[in-house]
């Protein structure tokens, strides 16, 4: 039989198991998920924006996008996710003292900080009242930039456990906190087992012959460390990016329960591009200060935040939202600052490594009976993407046709 092993236990690895575990060509008890972090979805996982898009992406990412908008929607109308991970419809907009918004192949947006609208290729079809909690002022406009059921919110935090509470129901394996260590061959030369060790110590071998690597900024480490002879790398780098929840001050539960959200997408105007997503129950999200300059952590929960930047997005909140007193009025349920996974290409990698590229000799068996896999590198859209990443990666591990075309995002 063979055994699966998925490095990386966040919302695409959990993706991942959740599709493999469905299919009956692979027993859940064959699925083994390993997390290094000693918390659970600490990173973008658990702590992104959850914004969600059906068309915003460049053109050798667009089946994945509306596959994995598709299959949101299906999960959350299966299994009631408004209530259980605040899935709603939601509504696009652009802030701007400028009201052009100007398209762009939306492949660097995070690194040179201009706003997602304007990445994306947006264009407005229409003027907009927007949100009750955004303060407009005069000489800016506020336009829709997104067509009607093509973007969605939800908490990714929720999303990932219930990814992964259905996983364990059916017998899926989680070993956490767990690093693997190195891999193992046959007498063949072929991939056998993946080494780990637990955090007191302890060290085992896990039966593998299909091994996938769904470890976001941390995928590239993993692959060296398990192949240390190889000369591929992978090639992800690491953007560090601070976030706030906010606790929506005009949000009235009598109300407002039943509201979508709002998706708002400011121009530069303070210092960078910021991004406000309204959530189901009363939360507002802020991000969009990201910076390159922060080293990668060990694992996930090894994070500083940088205070001056958690006070940068507390005053560019207050002033969004109208509030008076700046920054300090501001009441913060969270200040989260994760590591997106980005390429230089913008587009994520997902796809089987050739054997020639694993260095050392080792091979894999044949067709759906093994390979080496890796799915990361999704930028700002691995929440929005993960689903469609999921049932293709699991798609490919069984040798059958993915959902999506994914072939221009093979390793390079």
């Amino acid at each position: 039989m063979s055994n699966t092993v998925i490095i990386g236990a966040g919302i695409v690895g959990c993706s991942t198991a959740y599709y493999l575990s469905q299919s009956p060509r692979t027993p859940a008890q064959s699925i083994h998920l390993v997390e290094s972090s000693p918390e659970l979805f600490q990173c973008a996982s658990g702590l992104a924006g959850g914004f969600l898009a059906a068309d915003w992406f460049a053109p050798s990412v667009a089946p994945l996008g509306a596959l994995s908008f598709r299959l949101h929607k299906e999960l959350a109308e299966k299994y009631n996710g408004r209530k259980r991970w605040g899935y709603s419809l939601s509504t696009g907009t652009s802030l701007s003292s400028d009201s052009d918004v100007v398209g762009g192949s939306g492949e660097d947006f995070l690194r040179n900080g201009t706003s997602r609208a304007q990445a994306s290729g947006a264009r407005a079809p229409g003027n907009a009242n927007g949100p009750e909690w955004l303060a407009v002022s005069e000489g800016t406009s506020l336009e829709v930039i997104s067509r009607e059921n093509s973007t969605a919110q939800i908490d990714p935090l929720r999303f990932s456990k219930f990814l992964l509470e259905e996983c364990r129901s059916r017998g899926v394996h989680l070993h956490q906190p767990a690093r693997a260590l190195s891999v193992s061959k046959d007498v063949k030369g072929e991939l056998a087992s993946v080494r780990i060790c637990t955090a007191d110590g302890t060290e085992t071998d896990l039966p593998c012959t299909r091994l996938v690597i769904t470890a976001g900024s941390w995928a590239p480490k993993v692959f060296s460390t398990l192949f240390p002879s190889s000369k591929t790398r992978i090639p992800i780098a690491p953007l560090a990016g601070h976030g706030l929840l906010l606790r929506n001050p005009t949000y009235n539960a009598a109300t407002d329960a039943d509201k979508d959200c709002h998706a708002v997408f400011a121009t530069d105007t303070l210092g960078f591009s910021p991004e406000l997503f309204s959530r189901v129950g009363g939360e507002i999200y802020i991000a969009g200060l990201n910076s390159t300059q922060i080293k990668l952590p060990e694992i996930a929960t090894d994070v500083v935040l940088n205070e001056a930047a958690i006070k940068q997005l507390r005053d560019c909140a207050a002033v969004m939202l109208g509030l008076e007193g700046g920054g300090e009025a501001i009441e913060v349920m969270r200040a989260s600052l994760c590591f997106r996974p980005v390429t230089s290409s913008g587009r994520p990698i997902i796809a089987r490594v050739p054997d020639e590229k694993l260095g050392g000799g080792l091979t894999t068996r044949p067709a759906a009976e093994g390979g080496v896999f890796v799915a990361a590198g999704h930028g700002a859209w691995g929440i929005s993407q993960a689903p469609g990443t999921g049932l293709c990666v699991a798609e490919l591990i069984e040798g059958r046709t993915p959902s999506a075309n994914i072939t221009p995002l093979s390793l390079p």
